[in-house]
């Protein structure tokens, strides 16, 4: 059974649009999670500050969430080492043949009005759905 949370679920929603919308405002960058961590990667300094701050920011989130709510952290994986690290690459192979990942077309480019992110995103759903029929069929 899923508990219906209207209220947190808004506030969250409201809040990645917010960072998104002011990442693109201020520094005039996508809020794509693949694009800002591949960035870490590369050789240009002067980028490095933000996408660690970003990156940083994901992680710490996660993490004092305990802290804050006083409940535990609702995660549970319930799959093996090897599952995955397949999902891993499957995810990372598909965020490179669509030039971004669920986040960046899905929140930014969305928002941006863009056909590529309309399509990737309705790709991504469909591949999800089709996933969960298979795994849960199996």
């Amino acid at each position: 059974m899923t508990e219906f949370t209207p209220w947190s679920g808004l506030v969250g929603g409201a809040l990645i649009g917010l960072s998104s919308g002011l990442l693109l405002l201020l520094i005039g960058r996508i809020a794509g999670i693949s694009g800002i961590a591949s960035g870490l990667m590369s050789t240009n300094v002067r980028e490095m500050g933000w996408r660690a701050a970003f990156i940083a920011g994901l992680l710490l989130a996660a993490l004092l969430f305990p802290w804050f709510s006083g409940q535990p952290l609702p995660v549970d994986i319930q799959a093996d080492l090897p599952t995955m690290a397949i999902g891993g690459l499957l995810v990372g192979f598909g965020t490179r043949m669509a030039s971004g990942c669920t986040a960046g077309h899905g929140i930014s480019g969305l928002s941006r009005l863009s056909f590529r992110s309309l399509a990737a995103t309705a790709t991504f759903f469909a591949t999800a759905m089709i996933t969960v029929f298979v795994v849960r069929a199996g």
